[in-house]
């Protein structure tokens, strides 16, 4: 199954897409960047090379749109007197103002990076329509977490760990910073002001800091991708393959996690995908992958990929494991390909040797779209502790209709369930509404942001 985007709700600057988050604690090692101002000084524009001043909004770039909002810097509005605002209120003030025309401001943060930084172009798949809208998603991803450093610290870390498949390295993220400030300069005149300005650069600053700390420290402990060889390819439906790839050296993940994969026919654009299978003895990874349209990377990977085509993954991601030190049931709903990580974290628990209640409600829209329901049922077969229910939109007597969540509220009770939800958006979120409503505490659910998966392309 694919996972779009990442866990924590955002998107990549390379590769995928930028992403910015407001202040955090102060970075432990301010040496590892060398450009990055620490918090003793005085607030600076992020750093860049002498030679490349800070963009100026008043001279647009070449092939920006004659329409673009800009106040010169006398005209602009001072801050209001009284007490002074934070850093976190200024910068969703910003975001609030450039919010309705985000896609102009994206357009323009890229032209601006690729106007000064040309270098930096070749970093970027080719075409970047599927990552138009990331920026700002990224940005109030951040903000939302701005007050909150503990989880603006494990968001900034997988990014910056994440950014290390694309060949982003620490002399990059000025340029990153100096493009941000450009376009939000130009495009948000009514609350850009000196104090906006400052806790911006304060904010990119321990941002960039914290990214490039993760990637250092990741860097001691694994490769930035593995190459991995096809060796199985199985056509389960027409537009449904698993595909099972060779990795060239170990590759430790947990059951319920995903990877981005990169094909040899689109170089640089990365999709993540769920493993479909705990960690085997042989070292295999199996992936169940859909191909849309319009999907470049699930149509090469269904259509065009063969045994002995070569792939690359990215390191393993994911929060969507099971705690083995306790004893609860789960309840795991998988729609789709959805039923991918479902099925891995089947095979964990036949593997941890722990006795425990695990109920799986395999849904799709009609009976045939269950590709997968053969494998589910003789696991079901081996272990009298799993339940698995197929479940149809419009199905045949015998079988439960009417979708996965009315289905399961016709069980339980699950409020000591530990419950695992993978597939469309639209499931995860009736899932979740349906889980709460019938008691199911927040902190038993667990699935991927629901932010990730929206307008996520495959």
């Amino acid at each position: 199954m694919e996972v779009p985007a990442t866990p924590s709700g955002g998107g990549d600057w390379f590769g995928r897409s930028p992403g910015t988050a407001a202040s955090a604690p102060a970075p432990a090692h301010p040496s590892a960047h060398p450009s990055a101002p620490t918090p003793a000084q005085p607030p600076a524009r992020p750093s860049a090379p002498a030679s490349q001043p800070l963009a100026q909004p008043s001279a647009p770039a070449r092939g920006q749109e004659p329409g673009a909002r800009s106040v010169p810097p006398q005209q602009r509005p001072s801050e209001p007197p009284g007490a002074a605002p934070s850093d976190t209120e200024l910068l969703r003030r910003t975001m609030a103002e450039v919010e309705p025309i985000a896609d102009t401001v994206t357009s323009y943060f890229y032209a601006l990076l690729f106007l000064r930084h040309p270098d930096l172009r070749a970093l970027f798949p080719a075409a970047m329509d599927t990552q138009r809208d990331r920026l700002f998603k990224a940005l109030l991803t951040a903000a939302t977490h701005a007050d909150d450093p503990e989880t603006l610290t494990t968001y900034l870390n997988h990014l910056g760990r994440g950014h290390r498949k694309y060949g982003t390295r620490p002399e990059h993220y000025p340029a990153v910073g100096e493009a941000l400030i450009g376009a939000l300069t130009r495009y948000a005149p009514s609350t850009w002001g000196p104090r906006t300005e400052a806790a911006w650069v304060r904010a990119y600053t321990t941002i960039s800091q914290i990214m490039i700390d993760a990637a250092t420290e990741d860097e001691l402990r694994a490769p930035a991708w593995w190459q991995a060889e096809v060796v199985g390819h199985e056509m389960r439906t027409k537009d449904i393959a698993v595909v099972t790839v060779r990795p060239d050296q170990p590759y430790p993940f947990r059951a319920g996690q995903y990877t981005a994969l990169e094909t040899p026919w689109w170089p640089r654009v990365w999709r993540h995908y769920s493993f479909a299978s705990a960690p085997r003895s042989d070292g295999l990874l199996s992936f169940h992958v859909k191909a849309v349209p319009a999907g470049w990377v699930s149509n090469a990977l269904v259509h065009r990929a063969r045994p002995g085509d070569v792939v690359r993954l990215g390191a393993p991601t994911g929060s969507m494991t099971i705690d083995h030190s306790t004893d609860n049931g789960l309840l795991c709903l998988g729609g789709g390909t959805g039923i991918a990580p479902i099925k891995a974290l089947v095979e964990d628990v036949a593997q941890s040797g722990r006795r425990r209640t695990v109920d799986v409600f395999y849904g799709a829209r009609r009976n045939d779209d269950l590709y997968d329901i053969e494998t589910m049922l003789r696991l079901q077969q081996s272990h009298s502790w799993l339940s698995v229910r197929p479940v149809v939109d419009d199905g045949p007597a015998g079988l439960l209709s009417g979708g996965l969540p009315g289905a399961v509220r016709e069980f339980g009770p699950w409020h000591t369930y530990d419950v695992y939800l993978s597939g469309p958006p639209g499931m995860i979120r009736r899932g979740v509404d349906t889980l709460l409503g019938i008691g199911v505490p927040t902190h038993r659910i667990r699935h991927d942001s629901i932010e990730e998966l929206v307008g996520a392309s495959n």
